[in-house]
């Protein structure tokens, strides 16, 4: 497992930053609200969270409660 150990961080917890990341700024939650400590970690969650919303600002809004189930 490829781990950097001065820094305390390894390959799953990135992933696993990012993953929370996109989740949160799929639910619209604050880019601060960042709940890691460390600058790549922290890094890894905003890629998600900024990715979350590109993907969101492509996606067609639309007011239908059907449309959003799908």
């Amino acid at each position: 497992m490829a781990r950097d150990i001065k820094l305390g961080w390894n390959v799953e917890a990135l992933n696993k930053a990012y993953r929370q990341g996109y989740m949160a700024g799929s639910m619209g939650m604050d880019k601060n609200r960042c709940p890691y400590r460390g600058e790549v970690i922290i890094a890894a969650w905003e890629a998600g969270w900024d990715d979350a919303g590109q993907v969101a600002a492509e996606q067609p809004s639309s007011d239908d409660l059907f449309s959003r189930i799908a």
